[in-house]
This record gives C-alpha cells, sequence and structure tokens, in this order.
C-alpha cells in the first residue's frame, strides 16, 4: 500500500496563497494543476512545483466545465480534486441587519456554489474511471460559529461539510470518496493576518489558550491532512469531517 502519487492527475482550486498553495505542493511526483481566481500567482506556483497553472472561477460553471475538459483532453483522467477556493471575499463580520444581499450571495458562491460546480464536472470523469479522491476545505466555521463572525461564512461553511456528506453517499458505489478538511485557526494569507491583527495582544493569547497545542495552524499542517484523504491509505474513508485544529475545549 502507498500514498505515492506518481502518474495520478490532482487539481486544486485556490491555490494562488496560503492553504491552497502548501496542498498543491503536498503532491510531488502527481501532475497538479494549481488554479484560482488570482493568475500570476498560480502562474509562479505551477513554475516552482512543474505542475500547470489555469485562471478559474469557480463560480463561473462554463469555465469549470471548460477547464476540466480540457484536463481530460490532456491527460485523460482526474485522479484527485481538492476544492480550496472560498474565503471571506474581504468582508469582516458586522451586525446581521447590516448585511448587504449581494455580500451573502457572494460569499455562499465561492465557498459552496462553487464547490457544486467543479464536482459537479469532474464526479462524471471519476465514475468512469471508477476511482477517485475529492476532498473539500471546509472550516471550524463548517461545524460551529464562526470566529471572523461572518453569517454567510459560517453558513457557506456547514453547506460545505453538508454538499461533503452527501457527495460521499452519492459517489461511494463508484469507487469515489469524499472527504473534508475543517482548519482551524491558521495564519495562511493577508485576511488571516488581518483577522489576527483584530484581535489584539489580548484578544490573541485568548486564542491560543483556547487551542490545545498552544499555537495557531500553518498551511501545511491542512496539507499533510489533505494528503492523507487523497492517499490510497484512506480507500475506506468517505463522508468524514476532520478537524485540524489544534485542539479544541
Amino acid at each position: 500500500m502507498s500514498d505515492d502519487f506518481a502518474g495520478k492527475v490532482v487539481l486544486v482550486t485556490g491555490s494562488a496563497q496560503g492553504i491552497g498553495s502548501a496542498i498543491a505542493r503536498a503532491f510531488p511526483g502527481a501532475t497538479v494543476w494549481v488554479t484560482d481566481i488570482e493568475e500570476e500567482p498560480v502562474d509562479a506556483l505551477a513554475r516552482e512545483i512543474g505542475g500547470r497553472a489555469a485562471r478559474l472561477d469557480v463560480t463561473d460553471e462554463a469555465g469549470v466545465a471548460a477547464l476540466v475538459q480540457r484536463i481530460v483532453a490532456e491527460h485523460g483522467r482526474i485522479d484527485v480534486l481538492v476544492h480550496c477556493a472560498g474565503g471571506v471575499r474581504g468582508q469582516v463580520g458586522r451586525p446581521i441587519e447590516s448585511v448587504p444581499e449581494a455580500d451573502w450571495h457572494a460569499i455562499l458562491a465561492a465557498n459552496a456554489t462553487g464547490a457544486f460546480l467543479i464536482a459537479k464536472h469532474v464526479a462524471p470523469i471519476m465514475k468512469r474511471q471508477g476511482s477517485g479522491r475529492i476532498v473539500t476545505i471546509s472550516s471550524g466555521a463548517g461545524l460551529r460559529p464562526s470566529l471572523t463572525g461572518i453569517q454567510a461564512y459560517a453558513a457557506a461553511k456547514h453547506a460545505l461539510v453538508g454538499l461533503t456528506k452527501q457527495l460521499a453517499h452519492e459517489l461511494g458505489p463508484h469507487g469515489i470518496t469524499v472527504n473534508s478538511v475543517a482548519p482551524g485557526f491558521v495564519r495562511s494569507n493577508p485576511a488571516s493576518e488581518r483577522q489576527w491583527e483584530s484581535y489584539g495582544a489580548e484578544g490573541q493569547k485568548r486564542l491560543v489558550d483556547g487551542i490545545f497545542m498552544r499555537r495557531p495552524g500553518t498551511p501545511e499542517d491542512i496539507a499533510w491532512a489533505v494528503r492523507f484523504f487523497a492517499s490510497e491509505r484512506s480507500g475506506w474513508i468517505t463522508g468524514q469531517v476532520l478537524s485540524v485544529d489544534g485542539g479544541r475545549a
């Protein structure tokens, strides 16, 4: 039994920075397609890891379908899909009465609808192969209230957990596993750094003191969990949400 990814084709969404880029680096030997709405960072990452890059807005179904068709035309298969695209889209926590409807929809689209669309177009490829691994990146905010205070983010990540479990049920008979990694607080990108700074010294101490391991997570902590779910070793694990959060009371 091996978790060697040599010869595998891996598609990672939301891989311009932070957790997504660490995940893309976690598959040496594979052909890794790194995608993001930001084009320059994924071009640089693809050069670094010897992978392939493409600009992708996961909320654009035509763009999603075209990319999946392109990958299959070049390689004939997709073995692993990691959906990491999402985030808070530059928003901050506000009272619900002050949240515009457009802001609500923007976060749900990136985190939940995008996951639906990419799975919709990759699943038929994996069904035809009779095998595949789908890993979603949810959040502790998909299991409890969000530290961000953003209602749409908590709702979207809860929806992503539900989608993961439903797809596991649907796709299991086809040899496809679907699991989720739920990160705790990870200092991984400008948004999480702004969140960290907003807590101030006292708030930062309270956050860290609430983590059993007494430290925030790193992108690599999340990437290792994703690699496990994508490997042969997890072949009889599906529909699961793994909290990678350093332990929480």
